[in-house]
C-alpha cells in the first residue's frame, strides 16, 4: 500500500498553523498539477478561431458534452452549472489519467500519484456538490425544499416514515458519491500492484518460472492497464452525471 502513502515533500517540521500541519505533500503536488493541466487545457482551447484547431475542437467537444448532459437532465436551468460540472469532470479525469502515467517517470524523481484514490479528496468533491444542492434548494424553494423527501401521492399515514427514509437516503448521497470514485481508483491500482509482485516473484524463482508465469501476467497487466484508462474516464463521467442528477433535484422538485 506504499503507493497510496501521503508524504510531505519538504518535511513536516515548522509547517504548523494553529496546531494543524500544512506541509506540502505529494497529494497536494498532483492536485496542483491536475489543476494546472486543466487551466492550460482551457487556455489553449479558448482562441475562438473561425476554423478551430484540434485543441480548440477538443475543448469545445468536452464543453458541448457537459452542456448536453446538463440540458438533458436539468433543462435550460442547467446551463449555469456548465462551468462547475465541466471543471469537476475534467479535474477528476486528469487526476485519474495522471495516476496511470508510465513508471519510468520515477527515474527523474516524479512518482505518479492518484489522489482520487483517497477518500478525503473524493469526499471534499462530493461535499461541494452536496453544498450546491442545499444552497440552490433552499434559495429557490425555501422550506418547500423538504417536499423532496415526500414523494407525490404518499398516503398521510406513511409520510413520517417515508420522510425519514428519504432524508437518510439524501444525507448518504455525498458518502456514496465519494466512495464510488475512491474504491474504483484504489482497487485498480491495488490489482496492478499485486500482479506486478507476481512477476517479480516468478522472476526471482528462476528464468523458467519467469517465462511461464511472468509473461502471461505481463500481458494481463497490459490489458488491465487499458481497462483502467477506460475506468478513469467512466468514473469521472459517473461522478459528474450523479452531481448533475442531484442538482436537478434542487432545481426541479419532484
Amino acid at each position: 500500500m506504499h503507493q497510496f502513502t501521503i508524504e510531505p515533500l519538504f518535511g513536516s517540521n515548522n509547517w504548523e498553523i494553529a496546531g494543524f500541519n500544512i506541509a506540502f505533500t505529494n497529494s497536494a503536488l498532483w492536485m496542483a498539477i491536475a489543476a494546472a493541466a486543466l487551466w492550460l487545457f482551457m487556455i489553449g482551447g479558448m482562441k475562438r478561431q473561425l476554423v478551430p484547431n484540434r485543441w480548440q475542437m477538443a475543448v469545445e467537444t468536452f464543453t458541448g458534452f457537459i452542456d448536453d448532459t446538463l440540458q438533458a437532465n436539468i433543462g435550460k436551468e442547467g446551463r449555469k452549472y456548465v462551468p462547475y460540472i465541466f471543471s469537476l469532470f475534467m479535474f477528476i479525469l486528469f487526476a485519474n489519467l495522471m495516476g496511470l502515467l508510465p513508471l519510468p517517470l520515477a527515474i527523474v524523481g516524479v512518482h505518479p500519484f492518484t489522489f482520487t484514490s483517497h477518500f478525503t479528496v473524493t469526499g471534499i468533491l462530493a461535499l461541494l456538490t452536496f453544498l450546491i444542492v442545499l444552497v440552490v434548494g433552499f434559495w429557490k424553494h425555501g422550506l418547500h425544499f423538504f417536499s423532496l423527501f415526500v414523494p407525490h401521492g404518499t398516503p398521510m399515514l406513511m409520510i413520517p416514515l417515508i420522510f425519514v427514509v428519504e432524508l437518510f437516503s439524501f444525507l448518504v448521497r455525498p458518502f456514496s458519491l465519494a466512495l464510488r470514485l475512491f474504491v474504483a481508483m484504489m482497487a485498480g491500482h491495488v490489482l496492478l500492484e499485486i500482479l506486478a509482485s507476481f512477476i517479480v516473484d516468478s522472476a526471482n524463482a528462476g528464468a523458467g518460472w519467469g517465462l511461464v508465469i511472468g509473461i502471461p501476467i505481463m500481458v494481463l497487466m497490459l490489458a488491465i492497464s487499458a481497462l483502467e484508462i477506460l475506468v478513469a474516464g467512466i468514473q469521472a463521467y459517473v461522478f459528474a452525471l450523479l452531481s448533475t442528477l442531484y442538482i436537478n433535484d434542487a432545481e426541479n422538485l419532484h
